[in-house]
């Protein structure tokens, strides 16, 4: 495995009972970047993430994190993570909580501490119980950016929150990627917040890895090949190379594919009466690849 990658898999599998969770999954973050993790509900990111973090036992395959093994303590001191319940000491004060968790950390950041307790205005003296969904969010995030991590493991990180404060929460990460050189991996079920903020992405689907690349990669490669014909489309099966997916409505035969030239010659012999060629988003490509699984 390749220390160009901050998180690598391969063929991972999680079996409970006799379920499997992860089948397969193959998974590459580059070490640097802002991985988005997508997937439907059950398809298997929370899985990964638990598999990768040591909190849950693969039944077979390989992951490492930083180049060391999934839940490897060494490798656990330098990674920070933010689960989607944002498990947080209720009974203490916000106070007692950065307080309680400084020593663990012996690459803790003092500077961070101070400037992310004025940017996300946490009330230092208000128990932990008494803090909004949002200032929970913060709270957990504070204490993972802090801990000097290389790299940063959010599960929905701004799952919960009104608009504004997940956008002060996607701006923080940013801001903390750029400036510090850390990996972010995070699952979400919000594209738009992938697709604002990540220069990668992995889709995953029934515990496999469906499609992956460079945001910019992807978005470059696939288009929409949409054909109009006279009457109605006809029923025809692409054998094209790099079709992601295909639909027959009315008229149109809509085809999202890797390679237009290759779609459109092959279809040329249909005598469609228009051809036109779309760009296509990042939503566009989720769907499609999840819906290539069902």
């Amino acid at each position: 495995m390749s220390t160009a990658f901050a998180i690598e898999t391969v063929d991972l599998w999680k079996r409970y009972g006799d379920v499997d969770a992860l089948r397969g999954l193959d998974l590459q973050v580059p070490a640097g970047s802002i991985c988005g993790f997508l997937g439907r509900n059950g398809a298997g990111k929370t899985t990964a993430i638990k598999v990768l973090l040591g909190m849950a036992r693969a039944t077979k395959g390989e992951a490492r994190l930083l180049g060391q093994p999934a839940g490897d303590v060494d490798a656990r001191r330098r990674i920070g993570f933010v689960s989607d319940e944002k498990d947080l000491y209720d009974y203490m004060t916000v106070e007692e909580m950065i307080a309680f968790t400084r020593p663990f950390f012996p690459r803790w950041r003092a500077d961070l501490e101070q400037k992310y307790r004025q940017r996300f205005d946490l009330p230092s003296s208000r128990d932990i119980k008494a803090l909004s969904r949002g200032m929970r969010t913060k709270l957990a995030l504070l204490l993972a950016l802090c801990r000097g991590a290389e790299l940063l493991i959010l599960d929905e990180p701004t799952s919960g929150l009104d608009p504004a404060m997940a956008e002060d929460v996607l701006q923080a990460l940013v801001g903390f990627a750029a400036g510090e050189q850390t990996t972010v991996f995070f699952s979400s079920h919000q594209i738009a917040e992938v697709d604002q903020i990540c220069d990668h992405v992995a889709i995953v689907d029934r515990g496999r890895r469906v499609l992956a690349g460079g945001l910019d990669d992807l978005r470059d490669r696939y288009q929409r090949v949409q054909l109009v014909f006279a009457g109605h489309a006809p029923a025809f099966e692409l054998k094209s190379a790099g079709v992601l997916a295909s639909e027959r409505q009315g008229r149109v035969l809509s085809v999202l594919t890797a390679d237009r030239d290759a779609v459109i010659a092959e279809t040329r012999a249909l005598s469609p009466a228009s051809i036109d060629v779309t760009p296509v988003t990042l939503k566009d490509i989720f769907l499609a690849a999840v819906r290539t699984e069902d």
